[in-house]
C-alpha cells in the first residue's frame, strides 16, 4: 500500500498567515483529543458512520481507485459543550473488516483511544492546509460550528498504518477552539491573540510523508 499525505494543497508546513498558536495546534504530535482535554471536558458526537466514497484529495493521498468503497466516520469533538474540532476518518472497506475493524466498534469513543495505545500503529508526518468552500470538508465543518459565513478554516491530516492498511484522519479546527485559546492568552498575557486575518487566509512510531510497502 502506498500513500502520500502531502500534495499541492496539503503541506508539512502550516499555511500562512497563521498565528503562533495556530501553527502549534496544526503541528502538535500525539493525540489531539488529549490536548483538547487540557482545555476542558471533551465529548464526542458521531455525525456520520457508513460506507461511502472518498473525496478527490483522499483517494489520491491513499493511492486508491476513486470508486473503491471506504468506511467513513465523521465526528465533532466538543469541549465543555462547544464544538472545537470536526474530524473525518476513512479506510478501505476491506481494511475496516481486517486491520482496522476496531474502527467500526469504537462507538462514541475517540479514535485516539485506539491509535495511541497500539504499538503496531505507525503514523505519517502531519500535513495542513487552509480549507475553503471549494472543499467538501468546509460545509460540514461550518455546519458543525453553526457558522456559515466563514471564509476559510484550518485543517490537518495524517495517515495511520496498521497491518499494511491505511487510515486517513483529517481534523478541521473550528472557531470555538481559537476563541478559547485567545481568551486564555489574553488572561495570561502569554501569547498573541488569534485575529480574524489569521482565520481567513503516547507512544507511536512516526513514518515519512510518503510510504510504500510490498
Amino acid at each position: 500500500m502506498r500513500y502520500r499525505v502531502t500534495d499541492a494543497s496539503w503541506h508539512t508546513h502550516p499555511p500562512t498567515p497563521c498565528s503562533a498558536e495556530q501553527k502549534d495546534w496544526l503541528t502538535r504530535d500525539g493525540s489531539l483529543t488529549a490536548h483538547l482535554r487540557k482545555l476542558g471536558q471533551v465529548d464526542l458526537w458521531v455525525s456520520r458512520e457508513e460506507k461511502g466514497l472518498s473525496w478527490a484529495d483522499e483517494y489520491r493521498a491513499l493511492g486508491l481507485s476513486r470508486c473503491l468503497p471506504v468506511w467513513v466516520r465523521e465526528v465533532i469533538l466538543m469541549v465543555d459543550g462547544k464544538p472545537y474540532v470536526y474530524a473525518r476518518s476513512l479506510t478501505p472497506v476491506v481494511a475496516s473488516l481486517t486491520g482496522w475493524q476496531a474502527v467500526r466498534r469504537i462507538g462514541n469513543r475517540p479514535l485516539a483511544d485506539l491509535l495511541f495505545r497500539d504499538h503496531s500503529v505507525t503514523r505519517s508526518a502531519l500535513a495542513s492546509r487552509r480549507v475553503t468552500a471549494r472543499h467538501p470538508l468546509h460545509l460540514r465543518a461550518c455546519h458543525a460550528s453553526a457558522e456559515y459565513s466563514l471564509h476559510a478554516l484550518l485543517a490537518r491530516r495524517s495517515v495511520f498504518m496498521r497491518q499494511g492498511a491505511p487510515l486517513l484522519i483529517t481534523e478541521c479546527m473550528l472557531p470555538g477552539l481559537w476563541a478559547q485559546l485567545e481568551r486564555s492568552s489574553v488572561q495570561t498575557g502569554s501569547a498573541s491573540p488569534v485575529t480574524a486575518c489569521d482565520m481567513d487566509e503516547t507512544p507511536i512510531v512516526y513514518a515519512q510523508a510518503c510510504y510504500q510497502s510490498g
